[in-house]
């Protein structure tokens, strides 16, 4: 928990309020991730340098949070139900939340820069990390569009992101990362919709209030959805 008290001694001895902020996360592993350089874009997605996690997590004064590159991979089975995660208390944006199958970023390095490709190898180590599925590889995502939102975890964390969509559908063995998830779970499109939407991480409960349920319902033809000329600002 964060201590008001603390928070000014460490101020007065000049540290920066991002500095803080990672001074008070108390998982090492969460912190020790917080060195990964996302991938920072201009509003049409043009890449303009990097930054670390932590960077571009945190809430500045202004309230502001710099616009970074991310994804959110949909993995439904055969069944065509979606895997769908609950987040672990140690996140520091949106613990607890459910959301789709894997929310995260490319990161500024091994070739996860480039554009659609790049996200799909993002998507496929960040897959493998989270949820132990090692029989995925990035050719098995279907990109979609892109998405441009802004959400608020509290008044020191949030996203703000320019999110690319991937769809992949494949029964796969499971080995959760109890660190990134607390639960999991397949479900229908009935039964995610007639879950509580205030459970969800925010960028889910757009995309599932909005795009979602079309997608859904026409998973085996999706390449009719590719789009890459627009951005959809939710």
């Amino acid at each position: 928990m964060f201590n008001p008290m603390a928070g000014n001694l460490a101020l007065a001895r000049g540290l920066s309020r991002v500095q803080l902020q990672f001074a008070n996360i108390q998982d090492p592993v969460q912190k020790s991730l917080m060195a990964e350089k996302c991938i920072l874009v201009d509003d049409a997605d043009n890449v303009v340098g990097s930054e670390s996690k932590l960077d571009c997590h945190s809430v500045t004064p202004d309230g502001s949070i710099k616009l970074h590159r991310a994804f959110s991979a949909f993995l439904f089975n055969s069944k065509g139900e979606l895997l769908m995660q609950q987040r672990s208390e140690h996140k520091v944006t949106f613990p607890y939340l459910w959301t789709n199958t894997c929310c995260s970023h490319p990161l500024f390095e091994d070739g996860e820069t480039e554009g659609i490709d790049g996200v799909k190898r993002a998507a496929t180590r960040r897959i493998e990390y989270e949820l132990g599925i090692t029989d995925l590889e990035p050719e098995d995502f279907n990109y979609l569009t892109r998405i441009h939102y802004f959400a608020l975890s509290d008044d020191k964390w949030g996203e703000h992101e320019i999110d690319y969509i991937l769809f992949a559908q494949k029964d796969v063995d499971l080995n959760i990362n109890e660190n990134e998830i607390s639960s999991v779970k397949y479900v229908s499109l009935d039964e995610v919709q007639n879950m509580n939407h205030r459970n969800f991480t925010p960028w889910f409960k757009l995309i599932l209030e909005t795009k979602l349920p079309i997608w859904w319902k026409s998973i085996d033809r999706l390449q009719s959805f590719r789009d890459h000329t627009v951005i959809h600002r939710l």
